[in-house]
């Protein structure tokens, strides 16, 4: 494996740059840094691995070694890496509108209605 430079942070990672199992084999380059800079949360990369179709494989943070100028570093091996799984949509993406939300106020005065009705307020 060449020298991959200083260690660097995953908000500077670079899309491209190639990824290297712990064996020191190749295995593909960074399609994708997945991330919330808002909060400070690295989530992982989306790999791009093969040519002719390019596929791709969510490798998660707690799975990567090093992130470097010039490449990553997995904690795992070749082997290891062939069995990770496609990237999906994040489940937990939620939209809210304007009908979603209820002003305290009158969620409040439900609340007593409620309590009334029920005989529990």
């Amino acid at each position: 494996m060449e020298d991959l430079g200083a260690p660097v942070s995953y908000l500077t990672l670079a899309d491209g740059v190639p990824v290297y199992a712990s064996d020191g084999q190749e295995v593909g380059k960074v399609a994708h840094v997945l991330a919330d800079p808002a909060v400070d949360v690295f989530d992982g990369i989306v790999l791009e691995t093969g040519i002719l179709p390019p596929s791709h494989r969510f490798v998660d943070a707690e799975q990567i070694a090093e992130l470097r100028e010039r490449g990553v570093v997995l904690g795992i091996d070749s082997e290891l890496v062939e069995s990770l799984r496609e990237p999906s949509a994040n489940p937990r993406a939620m939209s809210t509108g304007a009908d979603d939300i209820v002003s305290d106020e009158l969620r409040d005065k439900l609340r007593r209605a409620w309590g009334r009705i029920s005989g529990k307020g």
